[in-house]
């Protein structure tokens, strides 16, 4: 297992846009994917965990290694143990998927 690389990052007054952000603060941090900024980012890093797409095995590691450590930070109970346990690695037809979302926002937007 990976040492974490997450750390906390607390920027006070207004609110934090994602490019403000340090790599430090993100699960995936060589892609920039999923920051840990709160306990609901952390919630919310764990369903999306197997969402993330073209990463490799030593990438998804290091992110449960964050996610864990984001994770004890925040006070969330994270029962996964692995990241093996956070779902099916990657979905499959993904990127399809993705591509007819947009089709379909697009049409909501024309209409």
């Amino acid at each position: 297992m990976p040492e974490a690389t997450w750390k906390p990052h607390e920027k006070h007054g207004r609110l934090t846009t994602q490019s403000d952000l340090p790599d430090s603060v993100y699960a995936f941090p060589k892609q920039r994917k999923e920051p840990l900024t709160d306990a609901q980012h952390v919630r919310n890093a764990v369903a999306r965990f197997d969402q993330v797409i073209d990463v490799s095995d030593a990438d998804r590691a290091l992110a449960f290694a964050n996610i864990e450590k984001a994770a004890t930070y925040y006070g969330v109970n994270l029962e996964e143990t692995s990241w093996h346990d956070l779902g099916i690695h990657p979905q499959k037809n993904r990127r399809e998927a993705a591509a007819q979302g947009a089709v379909t926002r697009e049409r909501r937007v024309r209409s």
